[in-house]
């Protein structure tokens, strides 16, 4: 598909194509308000050249690319392999002014694309030769959620779960702060409510896992305990920012574990906590 320019479109930057990228919601974009009957799965948008790289490799249908002229010749790689790979794909192209005005927000290195929505795999898929598993519940800043996803790929985490109410890993800051890893760690959902554990643990423990709360509790284990390091498959659920997890969650998982800190810190921040925990858990 040729570049083509957004002043030279009959209807400029009324264009549809160009909804995604100017006043869509990440919500309407996920059930793909306006596009179903081309794309029934959703879409959503990726945000920099490292993550809209990462998604081509894992195979996410590209539907189209919007650069500004300024980064063109940065991006040119990226052109030309959705131009290769994916030639129904539009490529627009816009000046620092109209790709402004368009998306109404600074972006990071001047380009963006709209993806379809993959199909999220099944537990059953996810878990299969998975040994180190993380569980994000209830997650809601999107920051959080991408640096876990980072950290996650970084440390060797086979696969992540997401809670029902925990934010979605597409969204487009939480798929730009992990760098793209969101499209390299194998990740679905687990659960059908808010309080999921009734319904997941029982899932996890059928498939083998020894199943681990990182939460605050005089019972509370070390991280680096033998009952953690001797653990064959081991899922690690980690809670939101503000009330940790569900006392639903803690009861039903086997262990609850704590990291050891000094001067009187309670708590770490749940991306710097993943980190942590990720590194402690990874299979040697």
């Amino acid at each position: 598909m040729p570049i083509v320019r957004i002043s030279e479109l009959p209807e400029g930057t009324r264009d549809k194509r160009l909804a995604p990228y100017s006043g869509m919601t990440d919500g309407q974009l996920k059930r793909g308000e306006g596009f179903r009957r081309d794309n029934p799965n959703g879409m959503f948008i990726g945000e920099s050249q490292r993550v809209i790289e990462r998604a081509l490799d894992a195979g996410v249908r590209p539907l189209s690319l919007f650069v500004e002229e300024t980064w063109q010749a940065h991006d040119a790689a990226i052109v030309d392999r959705i131009s290769r790979e994916w030639p129904d794909a539009m490529i627009f192209l816009a000046t620092t002014q109209e790709f402004h005005d368009l998306t109404g927000y600074q972006v990071t290195r001047g380009s963006l694309a709209c993806f379809e929505r993959p199909l999220l795999p099944t537990l059953d898929e996810v878990l299969c030769n998975a040994k180190r598993v993380a569980v994000l519940e209830d997650v809601t800043n999107y920051a959080n959620v991408g640096a876990i996803f980072r950290s996650a790929a970084a440390l060797g985490i086979d696969a992540v779960l997401v809670t029902p109410s925990c934010h979605d890993p597409l969204y487009r800051r939480a798929a730009r702060v992990s760098m793209g890893a969101v499209f390299q760690v194998t990740w679905t959902r687990i659960g059908s409510t808010r309080e999921w554990a009734g319904e997941g643990v029982p899932e996890l423990r059928r498939r083998g896992f020894t199943t681990v709360a990182m939460a605050l509790r005089e019972d509370s284990i070390a991280l680096d305990g033998p009952e953690i390091a001797t653990a064959d498959k081991l899922a690690i659920v980690l809670g939101t920012e503000g009330d940790g997890l569900f006392q639903s969650t803690i009861d039903s998982c086997d262990h609850t574990v704590m990291i050891p800190m000094a001067h009187n810190v309670d708590s770490l921040n749940v991306a710097a906590a993943s980190a942590i925990a990720f590194w402690e858990i990874r299979t040697r």
